[in-house]
């Protein structure tokens, strides 16, 4: 396989040193054609190829938490790209071989086989065989008239096509379904822009909706006539006095062993009002005056650093990464220290780098912020060793037979100061 690869890959390489001008109008749109074609094959293959890397867990074998993660620090791909392929590439596996078959040969694109898997699945469990393949060839059929939004809506009323007599009671069950649907598939997600922004995606169930809808609406009517703000600027800031407000009860629960707070790390000279900035233990950057506009309404968490931003102190240790000790392990790591681990420091422990049952003492030169998985396996896997660089941040030394030269890595997903 790798060989029939390579020699594509090298006839590709011949169709790029040609020239696109010298093409005929009737030759460009035949190239666009085949091009299009060529991507869904190569991308019916590499969904095969995905499913075996997840079946042989050779993510973890590589430590990586999931094939999601493994793909995303690999090929460099978003983090929800990823997460589709694999989806994708499990679900294909166990569908009817119609709706490969037809990725393969260039008929489908990989967001139509998503569709007609999504319609599939929502089928009554009792349909009939030839019901169901008769369903799969029709939504084969529409796919090349129609884009996946379209397809979509005409796969709702699939049944109408293949089994009239079902279709009336598969709509008031496929309601029901929607609803629970709704309730499972619903998430938040806060990615973090290069400018500092982060951006809000997610799902709702109706009932949540209902619930922010009544929050929100107070805060989001017009302060007076001087009031230039969007709607949606309105918004965004009705969504930050609601969890200073939850953040202001003293009600929530804790947050690794804290009550949950905002942690900024700045100097002196800023709280005074002179120039600087601060830093979130997000790894977001704030003005001088945001710092003094937060440090208003907050107890100030002495945090000494040294000239390399290693945190010296931070006030009495204890025998657990609990209090002061865990602020600065957040405060140094940001999240998971192991490389390409995104998980943020919620999701952490404070991992002994020399263990306590070997008379490692509990301090930030021992110490190392680790996730669940992470955690498990430096305790369990020798061959990953963790140790302190020369400016007090974690590398860590991969097994030979992952890397021979056995070069330290760092972790670059999280701010360091």
């Amino acid at each position: 396989m790798i060989a029939e690869l390579d020699r594509v890959g090298a006839e590709i390489r011949c169709c790029l040193d040609r020239p696109a001008w010298a093409l005929s109008d009737n030759e460009l749109v035949d190239a666009v054609d085949a091009v299009h074609a060529l991507q869904q094959r190569l991308a019916a293959l590499h969904l095969r190829l995905v499913r075996e890397v997840g079946g042989r867990a050779v993510a973890r074998t590589h430590g990586a938490t999931s094939t999601t993660v493994w793909l995303r620090n690999r090929h460099r791909l978003s983090t929800p790209a990823a997460r589709r392929l694999v989806t994708l590439a499990t679900t294909l596996d166990t569908a009817p071989p119609a709706v490969a078959d037809a990725l393969a040969r260039g008929l489908l694109t990989t967001d139509q086989a998503r569709t007609i898997l999504d319609v599939l699945t929502a089928l009554p469990n009792h349909l009939g065989a030839e019901a169901i393949d008769k369903a799969v060839q029709l939504l084969i059929d529409w796919a090349a008239q129609f884009e996946p939004a379209i397809l979509r809506t005409l796969g709702n009323r699939i049944l109408d096509h293949v089994a009239p007599d079902l279709a009336d009671e598969a709509d008031r069950a496929a309601l029901h379904t929607a609803e629970t649907r709704a309730h499972d598939r619903r998430h938040l997600t806060l990615s973090t822009q290069p400018t500092g922004q982060v951006t809000l995606t997610g799902l709702l169930d109706a009932e949540t909706a209902a619930v922010l809808h009544a929050a929100l609406d107070p805060l989001t009517t017009p302060t007076g006539p001087g009031d230039s703000r969007s709607p949606g600027q309105r918004r965004a800031d009705a969504l930050g006095d609601i969890c200073r407000l939850a953040l202001h009860t003293g009600t929530l629960p804790d947050n690794g062993g804290d009550r949950p707070q905002v942690v900024v790390t700045t100097s002196f000279d800023t709280l005074a009002g002179q120039l600087g900035t601060g830093t979130l233990d997000t790894g977001l950057r704030l003005t001088p005056e945001a710092v003094r506009r937060l440090a208003c309404d907050a107890t100030i968490l002495p945090a000494v650093l040294g000239g390399t931003s290693q945190v010296l102190d931070v006030g009495r240790q204890r025998r657990l990464f609990t209090g002061p000790l865990r602020r600065a392990l957040v405060l140094r790591d940001g999240g998971c220290a192991f490389p390409g681990c995104d998980r943020p420091p919620r999701w952490c422990d404070g991992h002994h780098i020399r263990h306590w049952a070997d008379g490692g003492t509990t301090d930030l030169a021992n110490a190392v912020l680790l996730c669940d998985h992470h955690h498990r396996l430096i305790h369990h896997d020798s061959d990953w060793t963790v140790h302190l660089g020369p400016d007090g941040h974690p590398e860590f030394t991969p097994p030979a037979w992952l890397d021979p030269t056995r070069l330290p890595r760092r972790n670059h997903y999280h701010h360091r100061a």
